[in-house]
């Protein structure tokens, strides 16, 4: 068997996104390309690495066994050039971040700012994700930092606070809403959303809740940030679930009414979790120290 780093960084790719397309995406590949690879590595080792199917691909018991040794690999070899950065004038790495999006759009452009600033050298390969899902992938060794909701299961993951927010209702100011100081995520579903992309995990948390209620989110607009979310609720558009630290920001130059959520999941203690600090390459173990100041 010849694989090469590229093709188990690919390969590792493909399995974490569930499709050649999005991991040859993620490589800066050509489909094409990827797909030949991923076809060399199987008529390679002369079994099949991927069950494709038309939800995507899933790797078979060869390919669990590939993924496992190459992660190891693929992580030796990022520990390598930091070492021996140090002896080239200055080491240099990347550190691949999972975050939800509370903690992605309200805190980590000025945690990570700071960090960055002190390490020129250093890259973040920073992706949205559900918390449950961080948890997940951290576990495996797929992402080396992740930051989630307390509310999930962290198992036996290294765990460290991170900050505090909570999801608040945001409505225009006449609206029925805005007369009550407080309301349950169950009574607003009777009104149109204004909201985030469907793939962002935070409107997938919502669309869960809501589907847990036995009613459906009923989306009328789909944007790409709470300060476009919080612009249109202003006009009318419809009702919306911010972070707290969201709505206030906006609230000083939009006409605004802020109504909290009853619910328990509202309160978000953001969480900063790890395999382990031991196992973490000096630049990811900085980054973690960093976040945590």
């Amino acid at each position: 068997m010849r694989f090469d780093l590229i093709d188990l960084r690919l390969f590792c790719e493909v399995v974490d996104a569930g499709s050649i397309t999005a991991g040859a995406e993620r490589c800066a590949l050509a489909l094409a390309a990827a797909s030949t690879r991923i076809r060399g590595m199987e008529q390679s080792l002369g079994a099949p690495l991927l069950t494709r199917s038309r939800q995507g691909v899933v790797p078979t018991p060869a390919g669990l066994t590939l993924l496992k040794h190459a992660r190891t690999m693929l992580d030796q070899g990022a520990r390598l050039r930091e070492d021996l950065g140090a002896y080239a004038g200055g080491a240099s790495g990347e550190v691949r971040l999972l975050a939800n999006t509370n903690a992605l759009t309200e805190f980590l452009p000025e945690a990570l700012s700071s960090f960055l600033a002190d390490h020129p050298h250093i890259s973040v390969d920073l992706e949205e994700r559900l918390s449950d899902e961080i948890v997940g992938l951290v576990a495996e060794g797929v992402a080396d930092i992740g930051i989630v909701a307390g509310t999930v299961d962290m198992g036996a993951l290294t765990t460290y606070p991170f900050r505090s927010d909570r999801f608040v209702v945001v409505t225009a100011k006449n609206h029925p809403v805005a007369r009550h100081a407080s309301v349950g995520f169950a009574q607003v579903l009777d009104y149109d959303f204004v909201g985030l992309d469907r793939v962002s995990s935070l409107q997938r948390f919502l669309a869960g809740k809501a589907a847990r209620e036995g009613r459906p989110l009923r989306l009328r607009v789909q944007l790409r940030s709470f300060d476009a979310v919080c612009r249109l609720v202003e006009c009318g558009v419809g009702v919306g679930v911010v972070p707290q630290t969201t709505a206030a920001r906006a609230a000083k130059t939009m006409q605004l009414a802020i109504t909290d959520l009853a619910d328990d999941w509202a309160l978000r203690e953001l969480t900063i979790v790890v395999r382990a600090v031991g196992e973490l390459r000096p630049y990811a173990k900085a980054l973690v120290e960093s976040l945590r100041a």
